[in-house]
């Protein structure tokens, strides 16, 4: 592993990635990977961003997924390697869903991205990541707020 990915929330990224890949691969939700004896590649205790990360992208999976399919093009979920789809999983609840606790910009996330993509995936996985987050960097209609029924009905009224 290089060494850009051992610390601050590097680290926690790296982290998720790994609880996220091991959920997926032992087909286990999150909390009992947590609960378990999980492994990390460092020797550093989980960090509670990762966990943060690993419960937030699980929490939110249906809905990361949906996004990450409308912009990639041709390709399905399962079909890209298993630690670029959570890779990217990870990102795309960082850039739209974590809140608070969310870099300021979306290019932070993609620049870590980026670099622990280098570290874990494939030579392709770098320019695959940054190309898919890009898109949903660009695309403002992914993950906007939708109106319940109530909220449209009272919005309705106000114009009439």
């Amino acid at each position: 592993m290089s060494l850009k990915v051992e610390r601050g929330r590097t680290l926690a990224r790296s982290q998720a990635l790994q609880i996220l890949f091991q959920a997926e691969a032992l087909d286990k939700p999150v909390d009992e990977v947590l609960a378990g004896d999980y492994l990390l590649s460092s020797n550093k205790p989980l960090q509670p961003y990762a966990e943060e990360l690993a419960r937030g992208c699980y929490a939110h999976l249906d809905e990361i997924d949906d996004a990450l399919h409308e912009v990639s093009d041709n390709w399905s979920l399962y079909r890209m390697p298993s630690a670029d789809r959570n890779l990217l999983r990870i990102a795309v609840y960082e850039m739209r869903l974590a809140g608070e606790n969310a870099p300021a910009e979306d290019a932070i996330v993609i620049n870590e991205a980026v670099e622990i993509a280098k570290a874990y995936g494939t030579d392709e996985s770098s320019r695959f990541v940054n190309g898919v987050l890009g898109r949903i960097s660009r695309d403002p209609s992914l993950f906007a707020p939708v109106a319940d029924d109530a909220d449209q009905a009272v919005d309705e009224g106000l114009d009439g």
